[in-house]
């Protein structure tokens, strides 16, 4: 059986876990989270994020390296550096990426 769970508008099953911007206050119940699974859009359920693109992180929201697909999300520079993140197919806002902030050099922090 499947179960999802949600927690500010993050949701989470064995087959897929549903993304959207949380706020700071008390950090992000799925920032420990690492069983296998695809994050989607809460929105509109666009694949995001692989569970194999998860690592830990000192951030409190949970930190991926890269995308699924391509067009997985729409990005706009907000500062050098750091791009602003949403849904590649609604607009959904998503949080930010930091490049060269990944685990390995070159890669980023979504």
């Amino acid at each position: 059986m499947i179960q999802k769970v949600s927690v500010r508008r993050l949701n989470f099953t064995t087959v897929r876990a549903v993304m959207s911007f949380c706020s700071f206050s008390g950090g992000e119940f799925y920032k420990g989270h690492f069983e296998t699974g695809m994050y989607v859009c809460a929105e509109c359920g666009h694949e995001l994020f692989s569970s194999r693109s998860k690592y830990e992180h000192s951030s409190p929201w949970p930190a991926f390296t890269e995308t699924i697909h391509e067009n997985s999300v729409s990005k706009h520079e907000e500062r050098w550096g750091a791009y602003k993140v949403k849904c590649g197919k609604c607009g959904n806002g998503l949080g930010h990426e930091f490049v060269n902030d990944g685990p390995k050099h070159g890669l980023s922090r979504f």
